[in-house]
């Protein structure tokens, strides 16, 4: 299950002023990949809060990553499967959400900051941090 998702920590930096990991998340995200609504809007609700993005400069941001990637819709099935990777890996419930959309997308790579490095899920799902030694 080939393919790349986007955890929303990542995809902030592109419009941060850190310019070094702007320039790594920029280069991830050109190779393509999926992210979700979740990502979508945690992505609004930081440009605009946190940022002081506008309304237009929030829209423009997120339309140019629609754009980029895949976006995959949350379905009942990806909340059930997200309760059950939360219990068993113990995440907490946003960051189960995030791994379960990853899964039903069919990727094998989720790219975050903050979850564990190096963790490989059972279900075939490794978790990198783009921002880190290895990667």
């Amino acid at each position: 299950m080939p393919g790349s998702f986007f955890d929303t920590n990542v995809l902030v930096y592109i419009a941060s002023g850190d310019p070094a990991k702007a320039e790594r998340a920029e280069e991830i995200v050109g190779t393509g990949g999926v992210i979700s609504v979740q990502v979508l809007n945690e992505l609004a609700n930081v440009a605009h809060r946190k940022m002081r993005m506008s309304w237009r400069e929030t829209n423009t941001f997120l339309s140019l990553l629609r754009g980029l990637l895949t976006v995959h819709s949350l379905e009942v099935e990806t909340h059930e499967t997200g309760l059950a990777l939360a219990e068993r890996y113990n995440l907490s419930i946003y960051d189960a959400m995030i791994v379960a959309a990853a899964l039903h997308a069919g990727c094998d790579t989720l790219w975050s900051e903050y979850m564990q490095d190096g963790m490989v899920l059972g279900e075939g799902l490794r978790i990198v941090n783009p921002f880190g030694a290895t990667s």
